[in-house]
């Protein structure tokens, strides 16, 4: 039987080059970066290397970039510690009602600290309006926040417009880019974002190593006391193999992201016509603003678990909404904001096609996915008869 693995959006894999690059750092005798002695000096090397890297990566300056264990982390980081760093204006936060989880509970605990949070509406394709983030700022503002695009529905939100209207309103601006950075071109500069998450197992890096990207001169709080590492902004001992594995694959993702991209969006689309000819079968997130190897299809009346479970009985693997909530049985949030019933958001499955994806792999997807479709409807229809 044929293994198809269509769940980059959970977690890429790990290149090769990576690997060997983390190798030194996990078997050899690496010193701590902030060592003084030799070996602490060749990790602050690398780590410094590590740093220039992932900055490449975004149009940012190294000193602008601070190593966090985890995209989870750099969100909480951001939302709580800006907030905290400018409560002195205002205590408001605007944020897009299809953020992720670590963007969402972050800002729900900051209510229970007295914050006020407004959350924006989205369209059917998941997409934000600038106009309505316009009429949501406030004087108190103090932050708003929005994925620069969403993992769930692969849409990609019009980033620059919304940090035009931040800058004239002289509010900050965040942007979960964990589902951008190292897929698309990401240019912090251009997009003038004041700051940004990225994590490397987006990218084919390692899990354990993540990054918020802060413009210079912009204050945040640090919600981690310790040693003062990262500048003082994040204590604790830097994951030296991973950040090291985040760098090589933030050079590799900067170099060959036009090639990587020609496969994916062929085999992407490929997908896409066959998906949609199952009767039936409707496609979630915008049309043509989307992440490249990107695929959310729902199939109504039919549970999403169900399908996802039958497909990895042939083999296929595939994902549910969120890798951080995939096994909560119930409607995805961003799908709910963008009014799609629950009837259809039940059954929703989430493809996404990534570097080892090939056309016969793509080819037994279209083949075992309409099988598996009819054999659960016939299954509901007589359970529904028996009733």
């Amino acid at each position: 039987m044929r293994q198809v693995y269509l769940d980059y959006f959970s977690k890429t894999p790990l290149l090769p080059e990576v690997r060997e690059a983390m190798i030194p750092w996990l078997t050899g005798q690496a010193g701590n970066p902030s060592s003084l002695h030799g070996p602490g000096r060749k990790s602050a090397q690398a780590l410094d290397e590590a740093r220039e890297a992932v900055a490449s990566l975004i149009g940012a300056e190294r000193e602008e970039i601070i190593f966090t264990s985890c995209g989870t982390e750099a969100n909480n980081f951001a939302v709580r510690g800006l907030a905290a760093a400018h409560a002195q204006k205002g205590k408001h936060l605007v944020i897009s009602s299809t953020e992720h989880f670590s963007v969402l509970y972050a800002a729900r605990r900051l209510e229970k600290e007295g914050y006020q949070v407004t959350l924006l509406p989205v369209d059917r394709y998941g997409w934000v309006n600038p106009d309505e983030l316009r009429k949501a700022i406030r004087p108190e503002t103090v932050l708003v926040s929005v994925m620069h695009a969403n993992g769930e529905v692969g849409t990609i939100q019009p980033i620059e417009e919304i940090a035009k209207i931040t800058k004239e309103q002289n509010v900050l601006f965040h942007t979960d880019a964990i589902s951008a950075c190292g897929t698309i071109p990401v240019d912090v500069k251009r997009l003038g974002v004041d700051a940004m998450t990225l994590a490397a197992d987006q990218f084919y890096g390692p899990v354990g190593a993540a990054a918020l990207y802060l413009r210079k001169g912009v204050k945040i709080f640090p919600f981690l006391d310790g040693g003062g590492q990262e500048e003082g902004l994040r204590s604790g001992t830097e994951n030296l193999p991973a950040i090291v594995g985040m760098g090589k694959a933030a050079e590799l993702a900067r170099e060959k992201m036009e090639k990587r991209n020609r496969h994916i969006i062929r085999l992407r689309d490929k997908l896409i016509q066959g998906l949609l000819s199952v009767e039936g079968v409707s496609l979630n997130g915008h049309p043509t603003r989307r992440l490249p190897g990107h695929v959310s299809v729902s199939v109504p009346d039919i549970e999403g678990e169900s399908l996802l479970l039958a497909l990895d009985l042939k083999g296929v693997s595939v994902g549910l909404g969120s890798a951080c909530n995939s096994k909560a049985l119930k409607s995805s949030h961003v799908l709910r904001a963008m009014g799609i019933p629950d009837r259809q958001a039940l059954g929703t499955l989430v493809l996404t096609v990534g570097l080892d994806t090939e056309e016969a792999d793509i080819d037994y997807v279209l083949k075992v996915f309409p099988e598996a479709v009819s054999t659960l409807r016939e299954f509901s229809l007589q359970t529904a008869t028996n009733k």
